[in-house]
C-alpha cells in the first residue's frame, strides 16, 4: 500500500514536471531575458504555494507576504553587507525574523477574531507600515539603496552573473514547499485548516483550537516568505524599502485564488500561466502606453473569475478526465484491456 502511494500517478506526474523544469535552463541557453522570466515564475510559484497554507487551506485573506519578503530581504542583506554572513545562513534567519513579525501581528488578530476583509486590511497595512518604518530607519540604510557584494560567481555570497543558479535554488525551494503543503494536508493541522476554511464557527464548536491552527499556518507561511526574501535580495543585488511591496502581496493572493483555493499544485499552475502572460504583455504593450498591459491583464483575470471561479486546476483536471475517458473508450474498441483488473 505504501509503495502504491509513493508511485501514484500524481507523484509520478510531479516528478516528471520537476525533471522538465530542471531542463528548462538548458533549452534557454544564454537568453537572459527568458531566464529572468523563468526565475520570476518560480519566485511567485514558491510564494503563492506558501500563501496556499494560510489562504487556500485556512481561508484567511492574507496580504502580508510583501512584509515577510521585505523583512527577510533586509535581514539577509544586512547580515551580508555588514558582517559578510553568507545568505545560506541569512535566509533562514530572515525566515525566523519574519516569523517573529507574524506572531507579533497574528496573535492579537486571531485572539480578537479579526478575519475576512478586516484581516486583509490589517495584513496589507502591515506591508505599508513596514515600508515607512524602514524608510525612516537609518541604521539599515533608510531611503538609500544598499548594494550587495559584487561577485561574478560566488556560492558563498550567492552572487552570479547569470540567473541560472537562482532558478535552480528556487526550483528546490518550490519542491520543498509543495511537499510541506502535501504533508500538512495529511496531518491533523491540515484537516483543521481545511475545515475552518469552510466554516470557522462550526469548527470551533467541535473543539478545535482555531487560533492555534491559524497561527501555526501563519508561522509556516511567514518563514517560507522570509527565507525567499533573503534570496530575493541576492537576485536583484540590493535592499531598499521598496521590497515591502503591496503589489507583490496582491499578486501572490491572486495566484493562490486563481490556481484554486487549497489545491496543492494550484498556485504553481497559476504562476506559470499568469506570470508569463503578465510579462509577455509588459514586453509587448509596456512601450505603447504606460499601464496598458495592466488593463489587458485585468481583463484576463476577470474572464478567469467569471468562467472558472474554482480555479485553473479543476479545469485542467476536467480536461484530463475527458482525455482518460476518450483513451479508455478507444482501447476498449480495439479490445485492449485498460487495466490489470480487466485482464
Amino acid at each position: 500500500m505504501y509503495l502504491r502511494r509513493i508511485f501514484s500517478i500524481q507523484n509520478a506526474a510531479m516528478l516528471g514536471v520537476v525533471i522538465i523544469a530542471a531542463l528548462v535552463p538548458l533549452q534557454l541557453g544564454n537568453n537572459q531575458y527568458n531566464m529572468v522570466l523563468a526565475t520570476t515564475v518560480l519566485l511567485y510559484a514558491v510564494l503563492a504555494s506558501a500563501w496556499n497554507i494560510i489562504g487556500g487551506m485556512a481561508g484567511q485573506l492574507d496580504l502580508a507576504v510583501g512584509a515577510f519578503v521585505g523583512v527577510g530581504a533586509f535581514t539577509s542583506g544586512t547580515l551580508l553587507i555588514r558582517w559578510d554572513v553568507t545568505p545560506w545562513i541569512g535566509m533562514p534567519i530572515g525566515g525566523l525574523v519574519a516569523v517573529g513579525v507574524a506572531v507579533l501581528i497574528g496573535f492579537p488578530m486571531f485572539r480578537f477574531k479579526i478575519k475576512e476583509v478586516w484581516y486583509a486590511l490589517v495584513s496589507i497595512a502591515l506591508v505599508e507600515v513596514m515600508r515607512v518604518l524602514f524608510l525612516m530607519w537609518g541604521e539599515v540604510g533608510g531611503p538609500t539603496e544598499r548594494y550587495l557584494p559584487i561577485d561574478t560567481w560566488s556560492w558563498y555570497h550567492l552572487r552570479f552573473n547569470t540567473y541560472m543558479p537562482y532558478y535552480y535554488i528556487l526550483l528546490v525551494m518550490l519542491v520543498i514547499v509543495l511537499l510541506v503543503n502535501r504533508w500538512i494536508r495529511d496531518t491533523k493541522l491540515g484537516y483543521s485548516l481545511l475545515a475552518l476554511g469552510e466554516d470557522e464557527d462550526a469548527v470551533e464548536v467541535l473543539g478545535v483550537d482555531v487560533r492555534a491552527a491559524k497561527l501555526k499556518a501563519l508561522v509556516i507561511y511567514a518563514f517560507i516568505a522570509g527565507a525567499v526574501g533573503g534570496l530575493y535580495a541576492n537576485i536583484y543585488g540590493f535592499i531598499h524599502p521598496t521590497v515591502f511591496s503591496t503589489d507583490m502581496s496582491v499578486e501572490v493572493m491572486i495566484l493562490g485564488i486563481v490556481g484554486g483555493l487549497g489545491i496543492t499544485y494550484g498556485p504553481v499552475t497559476a504562476a506559470i500561466v499568469l506570470v508569463i502572460i503578465r510579462e509577455y504583455l509588459r514586453a509587448k504593450l509596456g512601450g505603447e502606453l504606460a499601464g496598458l498591459y495592466l488593463m489587458v491583464y485585468a481583463v484576463v483575470l476577470i474572464l478567469v473569475a467569471l468562467y472558472q471561479p474554482r480555479g485553473l486546476v479543476p479545469l485542467f483536471n476536467k480536461g484530463w478526465e475527458r482525455l482518460k475517458s476518450y483513451w479508455g473508450a478507444r482501447q476498449r474498441e480495439r479490445g485492449i484491456p485498460t487495466s490489470i483488473e480487466n485482464k
